[in-house]
């Protein structure tokens, strides 16, 4: 088995028993993207033929502070499943979660394919459907979250589920990079931040993956989701709290941890 074989092994096992473990690119001394996304492929695999379904793709490091603290200079993707959806007012399971964390994002529905070899601004703006406020619960099998970029690339992005709005908008009815977000936990404010914290617009983020998928041979597929990135810092939460975030303009999200 080779070392990228054996991180993804030990990715899986982890989430499995719900047991965080130390740095798999220090154990199996991994570095850069492209071994990092070599692991997550195979776990990505390891699901499907589970019988999961992919639903879209969120992307990370859209933060530039962030980027500059691991040493990047582009975001990074993971895949979204359809058992990690939830809708607003539904309850998330924090038993299937190692030490989650809850951001809000902006998310995107895809309206057709994505496929275009030149893919324009104008086609993949024609091709986004529905904007919708959204609640990314983030999920890290690394200890403490002591992640590396390879880490995180090679954990699938730190997904764990999301929360879906119910009020879709177009977005040509919305100034995004503008977007004024408050996230709030227990009715105290937990989190704020803007459009502009995500890339400068959620848009400019969407569109890095948009033509990153379709150069890797994956376009984005119409009724895709697609998460585009934090518009504030994340913060951590227990069973028995309650996420309230609202970003305004586009609207409001809630959820109760359980």
């Amino acid at each position: 088995m080779t070392p990228i074989q054996r991180a993804a092994l030990d990715l899986r096992e982890a989430r499995s028993a719900r047991k965080p473990i130390p740095r798999i690119s220090e154990t199996y001394g991994l570095t850069g993207a492209e071994q990092a996304y070599a692991v997550s492929r195979l776990n990505i695999e390891a699901g499907l033929a589970e019988g999961r379904r992919i639903s879209g793709k969120k992307i990370g490091l859209t933060s530039r502070a962030v980027q500059q603290q691991l040493g990047v200079d582009q975001p990074d993707y993971g895949v979204l499943f359809a058992d990690m959806e939830l809708l607003d007012g539904e309850d998330v399971d924090t038993s299937r979660l190692i030490q989650p964390k809850a951001e809000g994002e902006v998310a995107f529905v895809v309206g057709r394919d994505l496929a275009d070899e030149q893919l324009t601004w104008a086609r993949f703006l024609a091709g986004l459907e529905y904007a919708l406020p959204a609640i990314e619960i983030v999920d890290s099998a690394i200890q403490d979250w002591k992640i590396t970029l390879v880490d995180t690339v090679a954990d699938n992005a730190s997904c764990g589920v999301y929360v879906l709005g119910h009020e879709p908008r177009r977005i040509g009815d919305l100034s995004l990079a503008g977007l004024g977000m408050d996230f709030r936990k227990n009715g105290q404010t937990a989190s704020v931040g803007s459009g502009v914290a995500c890339l400068g617009n959620p848009l400019l983020s969407a569109y890095w993956l948009a033509k990153t998928m379709r150069s890797l041979g994956e376009p984005l597929k119409a009724g895709d989701v697609v998460l585009s990135g934090a518009l504030g810092p994340m913060f951590p939460f227990l069973a028995g709290d309650a996420l309230d975030l609202e970003i305004a303009g586009l609207g409001r999200v809630r959820s109760r941890a359980v």
